[in-house]
């Protein structure tokens, strides 16, 4: 289990998909898609800045001694966590030993190396590794969990009494281009919006011990034994024109989008992609004035009775 800290396509998710074949699209690549997590975790850093402050409001930092970073990925907000929380071990924890060691580096890096650890783990298998904790953030990767609720569960045993949980799940799709972008159909990416749930759906499935669970969050935690703590959406608002780098992540999404759902997409959509993608197009996203970032991020909270 890993997570995506990136602009998600369809309803919130934060997905990377292109990459797999179309009969294994529930596979990801965590190796490979770990300079897009980066750049795009970074280019969200100010949205996740605004979190972790949030969070030091609901859990304050004199309270907290551990925090888990669970689907930590290339390690940004890891680090975030640990600036906001300069008393506490932060452990980023995933699956990937790659992207374990990129949050090593980075927090290295930044001079937090002494309180930052990396933890390999694969849940919901290794729960009894994770050790206690203040603070648990979980940032899209609940849902790579077959059983949520179970492991909403066993997450609540991990909190210490007066513990705090986020989950980053939901917000609002990115947008990038105005609805009629002159290239194809009007309401492309409400079209790609829809290719990318199917896909999302076909992913839960495939996950072992998958439970349909209506995506009730707060009733979810509440279930796990915490008290519900406060819910907010985070907003990432890149306007044009992009700086280059965020514009070369733009590209590299929809590359992803062009590769990975091809096949549920009609023939007029994935020719307005090509033209999208081709840099000698006077409208393409390469070189077009007015491509621009827009995301919400939704954050769920509970803390665990003291």
């Amino acid at each position: 289990m890993s997570t995506i800290e990136r602009h998600g396509p369809q309803h919130g998710h934060d997905h990377q998909h292109g990459h797999q074949a179309h009969h294994d699209r529930a596979h990801l690549d965590w190796v490979e898609l770990a300079p897009l997590l980066t750049r795009q975790a970074e280019t969200q850093s100010p949205l996740y800045a605004e979190v972790a402050a949030w969070l030091a409001l609901l859990a304050p930092a004199a309270s907290v001694r551990r925090v888990l970073d669970i689907g930590s990925g290339p390690g940004v907000v890891t680090a975030l966590l640990a600036e906001a929380f300069p008393g506490a071990e932060v452990v980023a924890v995933d699956a990937s030993p790659e992207l374990l060691a990129l949050a090593q580096e980075r927090a290295d890096a930044r001079g937090l190396g002494s309180r930052v650890s990396t933890l390999k783990a694969e849940l919901p298998a290794d729960f009894a590794a994770l050790g206690t904790a203040d603070l648990i953030w979980a940032s899209h990767s609940l849902h790579h969990i077959g059983d949520q609720r179970a492991a909403l569960a066993s997450f609540a045993e991990v909190l210490n009494p007066g513990g705090v949980i986020a989950l980053a799940e939901g917000g609002l799709p990115a947008r990038h281009l105005p609805w009629n972008a002159g290239v194809g159909r009007p309401g492309l990416e409400a079209r790609l919006d829809a290719a990318s749930a199917d896909w999302f759906g076909e992913m839960r499935a495939a996950l072992p011990d998958s439970k349909e669970e209506i995506d009730d969050w707060a009733g979810l935690l509440a279930d796990a034994g915490l008290t519900p703590s406060g819910t907010r959406s985070f907003l990432s608002d890149l306007p044009a024109p992009l700086p280059d780098a965020v514009r070369e992540q733009v590209v590299a999404h929809y590359e992803r989008q062009r590769a990975g759902l091809a096949d549920c997409l009609a023939d007029d959509d994935r020719a307005a992609l090509d033209r999208l993608l081709d840099p000698a197009d006077p409208l393409s996203l390469h070189r077009r004035p007015d491509v621009f970032l827009l995301a919400a991020r939704t954050v769920h909270t509970a803390r665990r009775p003291a």
